[in-house]
């Protein structure tokens, strides 16, 4: 099938935070967890709307996208309760067919919380192909649909208290690169999500990807089309240096973030993609909270990348 003129809507979303927490032990709470709790209840839970989370996904449910990437931080400590929460939350949200996910930090808040992840979720972060259960190991993990390859990395590791930092290692960049030729080489739109940006100056020291460098000498060699993160809670377009042009590195709000923050309010990113390698066409509208409760409506639109791959 010749994808020049079939469009395809690929909607993007971040940063979930579901809530509201459930019932914490001591036990819980004795380690990092007590940062992450007493943050939650100072900060999160009052700027985070989880009546939004509902009213985003309908939105972006009713515009019927081809797939659903979704960048990490489903949860906010990581507990047992949170992660089977939200494995059902993700059920509802569509099938793994359907649905992409990566991990975030919050994902993987304390020791063993990201192999516990991957248990729950795995339906929704195994690659084309795959079998068995899904572990740390699996990343990146490579999906065909329509002209998309959609290829998950995880930034996602247990770090220190007052620590929300990613790691993009050696092992991940050879089997990224490996993944962006094959998928080049077979006239893919290759689509990269990660939950931290790969993007120097993009957040605080604290909370950066470790493998910035790595990360994007793998683009400048093997070139992609596009990469979507989470993480800052911001509407950001960045670009880098790739193979052949520029790469698009997108962000998002978080999904549940409420008016009344720095922040800005909770959106989603709906990509509209046609063309062919070397001509691609990429549409890029953002929707979300208007201010006026409860509407959910157009926030901004672009062009993000031209026929020529050079962008708008």
């Amino acid at each position: 099938m010749s994808y020049k003129k079939a469009m395809f809507r690929l909607a993007h979303f971040s940063d979930i935070h579901l809530g509201p927490l459930p019932d914490v032990t001591y036990r819980d709470l004795a380690s990092k967890r007590i940062t992450g709790y007493i943050n939650w209840h100072r900060s999160r839970r009052v700027h985070l709307d989880h009546g939004i989370i509902d009213r985003i996904t309908e939105d972006m449910l009713a515009v019927d996208p081809d797939h659903i990437a979704l960048t990490g931080d489903l949860v906010n400590l990581a507990l047992k309760a949170e992660i089977e929460m939200a494995r059902l939350w993700l059920e509802g949200l569509g099938t793994p067919d359907t649905v992409s996910v990566v991990p975030g930090n919050h994902d993987a808040y304390v020791p063993g919380a990201l192999d516990r992840v991957c248990r729950a979720w795995g339906a929704w972060m195994r690659g084309d192909g795959a079998h068995g259960p899904v572990d740390r190991r699996g990343f990146p993990f490579l999906r065909e649909r329509g002209p998309l390859a959609l290829i998950g990395v995880s930034s996602a590791r247990a770090t220190g208290p007052f620590m929300a930092s990613g790691f993009f290692e050696e092992r991940q960049a050879r089997r990224l690169a490996a993944m962006l030729d094959e998928a080049g080489r077979r006239g893919l739109f290759r689509v990269v999500m990660i939950h931290h940006p790969p993007v120097r100056s993009a957040t605080a020291t604290h909370k950066r990807l470790y493998g910035i460098g790595r990360f994007q000498r793998v683009l400048r060699a093997h070139g992609a089309e596009l990469v979507l993160h989470g993480h800052t809670h911001r509407a950001t377009v960045h670009w880098i240096d790739g193979k052949d042009a520029s790469v698009p590195v997108v962000g998002v709000a978080a999904a549940g973030q409420s008016h009344g923050s720095k922040k800005p309010a909770a959106h989603y990113n709906l990509f509209e993609i046609v063309g062919e390698p070397g001509a691609w066409q990429v549409g890029l509208t953002r929707r979300g909270s208007t201010g006026k409760d409860p509407e959910i409506g157009e926030l901004s639109r672009q062009m993000l990348v031209t026929g020529d791959r050079v962008p708008a």
